[in-house]
């Protein structure tokens, strides 16, 4: 789905007031679902979430996080609910397995560490313990009360935050924020701008740690890009973000399409969007995200560049202190 336009807005507007009976509903239903006491794993269940639907960066986040873990001497793996794909698991992603079977964030995260789809997130966690894992990452998850998590860790878009401040559907909020603050650990503000500023303040109010971070491209992409004209398109929770980031690097955006969020291709999509690329002389650039649903499309698209990027994390070492503390933590406490 595509969030509309009057979610982000810094107060109400009339359609979000018309929709804050429905919102009421919604966020109570989500509130009372989140006091469910979830079930404790054998492993150290670290989740990634946000408070918002939409793209915020938990992807980015989990794999920058998995980084971090590797290098302290664990053996991280990622859990999933695999949105978008077939498959129920629990499920070990593999190479064979294509957008439409696992979803896409799974097989971007199976490039970087072991990755488990399990809608059921407890049987996931149990899969990760049988292959040898010694920390689960969450990739989203802040509002599911399956697992008992040792430290939450919500990201926030910082040109967005959390937009009007009303539950779905009045506004992007997956439950009323006095629902979701006991349940953080810390918040992950990603990119600049007064809304995540705003969150941020909130954040250090509640007593929460706030770390900031900032998306990159990979330099060798952005030398690629710099001074071209470029067909660009995206199907992810915020496709400006992307658009914003080309316009950084120095490409110079002459075409651009939004599709909603995870869309699946069909092979007469891109079959269109590469005869009007050709047709206009433009580079298509899309996200890696995307580029997986496009290859399960069916679609070979040789000229086609995904623009890798990467998370740069401020006081990396403080965030890495949190989570050793939390995972000892946790196994201290059942030795």
């Amino acid at each position: 789905m595509r969030a509309p336009r009057f979610w982000w807005q810094p107060s109400p507007s009339l359609q979000a007031n018309l929709l804050r009976p429905a919102g009421l509903i919604y966020g109570s239903v989500a509130a009372r679902r989140m006091r469910r006491r979830g079930e404790q794993m054998e492993l150290p269940v670290i989740c990634i979430g946000n408070f918002t639907a939409g793209g915020a960066g938990k992807t980015p986040t989990a794999l920058a996080i998995a980084t971090i873990l590797d290098a302290s001497g664990e053996s991280p793996a990622f859990l999933s609910r695999g949105y978008g794909g077939r498959l129920p698991g629990p499920v070990r992603v593999q190479p064979q397995h294509e957008a439409a079977d696992v979803g896409d964030e799974p097989i971007l995260l199976s490039r970087t560490a072991r990755t488990i789809v399990s809608r059921f997130r407890p049987t996931g966690a149990r899969l990760a313990y049988e292959i040898g894992a010694t920390v689960v990452i969450m990739d989203d998850g802040l509002q599911n009360p399956t697992l008992v998590k040792d430290c939450t860790i919500a990201v926030v878009d910082g040109a967005t935050g959390i937009g009007n401040g009303l539950p779905l559907p009045a506004g992007p909020l997956r439950a009323p924020m006095a629902a979701q603050w006991p349940l953080v650990d810390a918040v992950l503000v990603i990119g600049d701008g007064e809304p995540g500023r705003q969150v941020a303040q909130e954040a250090d109010e509640h007593g929460k740690r706030v770390f900031t971070a900032a998306l990159e491209p990979a330099s060798e992409a952005v030398q690629a890009l710099k001074g071209r004209k470029v067909m660009a398109f995206a199907g992810i929770g915020r496709p400006e973000k992307f658009f914003d980031t080309l316009h950084a690097c120095g490409a110079i955006a002459d075409v651009t399409h939004t599709f909603p969020d995870h869309h699946p291709y069909k092979p007469e999509e891109v079959a269109a969007l590469r005869k009007e690329a050709e047709a206009r002389e433009l580079m298509p650039v899309t996200t890696e995200k995307d580029l997986v649903r496009i290859t399960g499309a069916g679609e070979a698209w040789p000229e086609l560049m995904a623009l890798p990027v990467r998370l740069r994390i401020e006081n990396e070492t403080g965030l890495r202190n949190l989570l050793l503390r939390r995972i000892n933590e946790r196994r201290l406490r059942i030795a």
